[in-house]
This record gives structure tokens, sequence and C-alpha cells, in this order.
């Protein structure tokens, strides 16, 4: 039987020899991984989609033939197929029409038949789900810029948008950052039609169960309901009556305003947004907009897409961005943990890259809401200072306080001091924090259309909320002291869910938001008895797995979710159910034993974790990420966690993270 909260089995405690070598050996290996310059880096994979629009976008514009490049994408896309056909968003997953189409119409560019075996799988796996018709927004653009669908299959978003004033209720002030630079580009487009120039003349037209000129009805999002559905479609028919009658020059202004925006944020080769739809689209934008082929905007543009590459022997796939603020920070941490001798110095050297990449002197578009806050973040990429997040933010602050401390030096006190001023300054007005933005919550505009992803917006969340309560405990505040706090955890209390877990938006899921709220009730100094903790205690030993490890599927995010359902366990979601419960005051309880002795048993011999789950997350239902760091980093940080608190004089966790 379970043991009941704050039970203890002694005969389930690993030996803290075996602890040791399993720290030793995570740091080595992630000591192999620091580049000279002191950063990591690790892969960040997504679905089909993007090395299939990758694929698409070089056809699109006609670029010279690169035939091993695209031979080895197609040996991914290849692999990535499911048993059942198609492509899933994640390992394992259902079929996902959007995906699936672009995936076979990549295929068929490069060359694969429709006669080959695995594509005529995926085209009756296709036809079975309705069709190429059954598409997304997104992809049905793309589908239209190749002239498979027609137009009127794709949502009318005209490009005088970008004229609007800030108090209508359509702005892009109201839309969350990823949202607003795949958006402008897309406008641009969607306003001048421009055709592929499709050298190969691939067409996909078997994927389509009626001929696309015949489809009356394109398919909407799952979660758009009435009234505000109906509203926005009929205002849709509206649009698409009179968008033909717009007069000549707001036009052309609003081209002028959209290409200005592009310009300003087009962030060198680090790509606009740093993302790559809103890079790809950027592209074909200055393509359309007539800019030539040696315009160094255009080649800047380009060239940052072709970064984003992984290439081996084998294989090849584009990721959707890179990640090194991220990995790095997150790295730092685990090596903090793992010990303060060789560990803390390599993380002073990753915390040393970091300093100079905090944003200071740019005031992204997150000042639309906060214009008299100084700038003080830092971005996920390795340059997006028109978009640093709050999460990544968070953490770098933690990191160097901890470091700041265990030496004894102040090398990183102002930048602490700016990251948690911004920080603080940005907390919306129900106290918590989203990624970008504050108040970015104008939840009727995922009932628009264009929005059939549900992901227009970036509104607050318990997970980030969490990560902030944990920068702001770790530097000392508590309920008591600081109105953000009890703010903070008003909105906590308020988001729990009744099993005691709670949402996390950018990790998966429960397990991942429960992780990061329990770590910040603990860093503002909560009891460990407090009846909201003991809830998500209780939730979190009641899911793990019989095997000892904890797993949870991204189908967790499914709009009828009703409770956790099994799935395998993974490394990355047992370390964080085990830093969870620690957190939370239960580093003797069994439960944290057994997940800690089920890392300890799967570790591998290069030092790390393996971990095909992916375990991250893009948006949610719509796009998930397999980061290749998760399974380095957070085991370790785990293990050596467990560690600590076996021989240290107090079971409480005294970091935010």
């Amino acid at each position: 039987m379970m043991p009941s909260s704050g039970e203890t089995d002694e005969l389930a405690q690993p030996l803290v020899s075996e602890l040791e070598l399993a720290v030793d050996r995570g740091r080595e290996a992630l000591k192999a991984c620091q580049d000279a310059d002191g950063h990591w880096l690790f892969e960040l994979e997504a679905d089909a989609t993007i090395p299939a629009e990758y694929i698409l976008l070089r056809h699109y514009r006609a670029e010279p033939d690169d035939l091993e490049l695209e031979r080895k994408i197609a040996v991914y896309l290849r692999r990535i197929q499911g048993a059942h056909g198609g492509w899933p968003l994640f390992e394992g997953g259902a079929l996902d029409i959007s995906a699936s189409v672009k995936a076979y119409f990549a295929l068929k560019m490069i060359g694969d038949t429709p006669d080959m075996p695995h594509m005529q799988r995926a085209r009756a796996a296709i036809l079975v789900h309705g069709g190429a018709a059954r598409s997304n927004v997104f992809t049905r653009i793309l589908l239209a810029l190749y002239q498979a669908v027609p137009w009127r299959a794709v949502p009318v978003m005209p490009v005088e948008i970008m004229l609007l004033p800030r108090w209508f209720p359509f702005h892009l002030s109201k839309i969350s950052y990823w949202a607003r630079t795949v958006i402008v580009p897309l406008l641009i487009l969607q306003a001048l039609k421009p055709i592929a120039k499709n050298p190969r003349g691939v067409g996909i037209e078997e994927l389509f169960v009626v001929p696309p000129d015949r489809v009356r009805h394109w398919p909407k999002g799952p979660h758009q309901k009435a009234p505000y559905a109906q509203i926005f479609a009929g205002i849709d028919r509206a649009l698409r009556l009179v968008e033909p009658l717009f007069p000549r020059r707001p036009r052309e202004r609003a081209l002028a305003k959209a290409e200005a925006f592009i310009l300003e944020r087009l962030n060198g080769e680090d790509g606009l947004g740093a993302i790559y739809p809103a890079m790809a689209n950027a592209v074909m934008a200055f393509d359309v907009l007539g800019y030539k082929a040696d315009d160094p905007a255009l080649g800047i543009a380009r060239h940052a897409i072709d970064k984003l590459l992984i290439v081996t022997e084998n294989e090849a796939y584009c990721q959707p961005c890179v990640s090194p603020v991220w990995d790095t920070a997150l790295a730092c941490h685990a090596l903090l943990e793992a010990d303060g001798g060789e560990g803390a110095a390599l993380a002073h050297q990753g915390l040393a890259w970091l300093k100079p990449r905090q944003i200071l002197d740019v005031k992204g578009d997150w000042a639309v809401q906060r214009p008299a806050l100084r700038p003080g973040g830092w971005a996920f990429q390795f340059a997006n200072d028109h978009y640093p997040d709050l999460d990544d933010t968070a953490v770098v602050v933690m990191a160097m306080d901890r470091a700041q401390n265990a030496s004894n030096h102040r090398d990183f006190a102002d930048a602490i001091a700016r990251g948690r001023e911004w920080v603080e300054g940005l907390q919306s007005r129900n106290g918590g924090w989203s990624a970008f933005d504050a108040d970015n919550d104008y939840e009727y505009l995922n009932h628009i259309p264009f929005s059939d992803h549900g992901a227009l917006l970036d509104p607050p969340t318990a997970d980030v909320t969490g990560r902030c309560l944990s920068m702001l405990g770790q530097l000392g505040e508590t309920e008591a002291s600081s109105q953000s706090v009890r703010q903070a955890l008003a909105y906590l209390w308020l988001d729990q869910r009744k099993d005691g877990s709670w949402y996390g938006r950018w990790g998966v899921n429960y397990v991942y938001g429960t992780w990061s709220v329990l770590c910040g009730l603990n860093a503002v100094g909560l009891d460990a008895q407090t009846p909201q903790i003991r809830k998500a205690v209780d939730w979190l030993i009641a899911i793990q797995n019989p095997d000892g490890g904890w797993g949870e599927d991204c189908s967790s995010y499914r709009l009828d979710y009703a409770g956790y359902q099994p799935a395998a366990s993974s490394a990355s979601q047992t370390a964080w159910a085990v830093l969870g419960l620690m957190a939370a005051g239960e580093g003797q309880h069994t439960a944290v034993a057994r997940g800690v002795q089920w890392l300890l048993d799967r570790q591998t011999d290069n030092g790390f974790w393996k971990e095909d789950h992916y375990t991250g997350t893009g948006f949610p239902r719509v796009f998930y990420l397999r980061y290749h760091g998760y399974a380095k980093f957070f085991p370790l940080w785990a293990v050596a966690r467990y560690r600590n608190l076996q021989k240290g004089n107090s079971a409480r966790v005294l970091h935010g993270m």
C-alpha cells in the first residue's frame, strides 16, 4: 500500500554512494556539453511541421536544389511517420491532419511518389480523417500560396489591421508576441496573394475528398463556441464582401506599416521573433514586396532560417527556434545543486555568458502595457530584444543569486536587481504572470476564425506565476512583506484544480505546473501543511506510476480533460515530480525515494537519461516540443537535491527552484 503523506520507508532510501556516483557522472556529462564560451545549447525538436515547411519554403521560392539536404529531411520525415499512417504532434500521438498534409506534401516535393507504400498509407489516413480540407488555418494559407486551395479557404485578415487604434477590439497589442510576429508578414501575403514558384510543379490533389473549389464549410477550432464564433464568422463573411472595395491609399499605408514592423524587429541572424514561422513569413513577405535577392534584409532573414537546421550524417530537420538562454540557465541550476566546487565553477562560466545578454536598452512590445518600466529581461534565444520573457528572466535571476550567495561575490548584483524590477513590473492585474506580456487576456479573440489553434493570446498561467514567485521568494520576499507575493498567491489559489494540481502551459502538463507552483510556495515561506500544498502533494503521490516514475501525455491538454490518465514514466517528468515533492517538505517520503531510484536505475552509460517523450509545450493541442536538454539537467538536479537533503541538517529546500 502507498504510504500516506509524510510516511517514510528507510529500506527504500537509495544509498548515498549510489547518489554520489550518479551526480558525478551527470556533472561530467553536462560539463562535456558546455561550449567554450560558457553556454549550453541542446536540440529543440518539434513535429513534422517545421521541416516540412522548410522544404516547401525552398520550393515556394525556387531556391537552388540541395538534394542531399532534401534526402536527409526525407529520411527524418519517414522515420517519424506514425503507425496510423499519418504524422502526430508528439511521439506516439494521434494523427494530426495538418502535420500529415505538410509532411506528405514535402515528401512528394522531394521526390517520393504517391505509389510508394508509406505515401499510400499516409494518403489513406489523411482521407479517412476528412482530407486536406480539414487542415488548420496556417496550413490552408500555405496551400493557398501553392494554389492548392482557394483563398476563400482562409479567414479574411485585411492588412488594414495595421492601422487600427489601440481601443479597437482587435489590435496587435492585444495578441501574443508569437501571434504578432507571425501574423504581420502574413497580412502582407494575404493582401498581395503571391503564387509559389513550385519549379517541380508538385500538387496534392489526391489528398482532397472533394475538389477544394467545391468546399463551402472550412473547419473552425474545437474551442470556438457560441456566441463569439457566430459573431466573428459573420464579420468574416462581411469582410470578404467589402475587402475588394478598400481604397488603395490606406492599403499602401498599411503595407508600409507592416513592412516597418518587420524591419524594426528583424533581429539580425536570429530572425523575426526568433521563431521559424515568423522568420519564414518574413522572407516570403520581402519577396512579394519586391526585395532583390542581394538585399541585406532579405539575405539576413533567409540566413537566419538555415541556422535552425540540425544536420547529421543520415538525417536532418529544422528546429522551431533555439534555446540557449533557457538551456544555460537550467544547466547552471543543476550544476549548482550538484556541487559547490567544479559544478559551481562551470555554472559561473555559464552565468557570465548570460550576463551581457540581459536586455537593458530596448523597450520591446511589452512596453505597450508598461511604458514606464525599464527593460531588464532575458530572451529565450541568442537574441530577441523585442521579446524577452518572464520565465527565462526569473530562472536566470535565481541562478545568479544562488551562485552569488555560494561564492560570496557580487558579480551579478546589478543584473539581478534589473531582472527583478522587470519581472515585478509585468505582473498582470489578476496577480499572475504571463510569458511575454502583462494583461494579454482578451479571451474573445481566440474565437476569431483565424484563431482556430486557440493560441492567439498570452494570458497569465500557473507555471510562469510559480516561477516568478520562486524568484521573489529566493530574493527574500514573503507573503507578509510583498504585495506582489500576496496577489500571486491569490491568483494561484483560484487557479488550483479540484484534484490539487496546477496547469502547466509551457511544460507537459499538470506535473510541470504543480512542480513550478510548489517551488514558488516553498520559496516564499509557506508552511508545508498549507491545505493547498497538501492537496498538491497528495495528487503527485497518487499519480506515481507502479515503476516509481512519473509520466503524463500531451493529450492531457485536451478540452474535455477530466483528470489524470496514466502515461509511461519519463526522466524529466519524474524529476519535476521529485523536485516538487521535495519543495513541499517531502524529501523523506517513500514516493520521493522511489522516484529517485527510478532515475538512478535509468541513467545511461553516458551519464544522461534517455527520453523520447515530448515534455515541452509550444501551444497546447497544437504544437509540442522535445527539449533534448531536459533529460540531461533535470534528472541530475533532482538526484543531487535528494542527496543534499539526505546529507543536510534541514529537510527544507532553500532555493527557489
